[in-house]
């Protein structure tokens, strides 16, 4: 697992909604408005297989 510049553990199979880098790798990589991924997370979870499962089915 990736370690960020403090020496925590990053997790790259989790979507962060607050942060706003990660959402919007994840709109633009799903085509979509960072809105969407972030109502996604809310719904589905933070899991990323889950959040683009979720986006996928709307």
């Amino acid at each position: 697992m990736a370690q960020t510049s403090r020496g925590r553990a990053q997790d790259r199979a989790k979507v962060a909604a607050g942060q706003d880098h990660e959402v919007k790798y994840e709109a633009k990589k799903e085509s979509v408005s960072k809105e969407t991924v972030k109502k996604a997370v809310k719904s589905a979870g933070n899991s990323r297989k889950k959040v683009e499962a979720e986006i996928g089915r709307h």
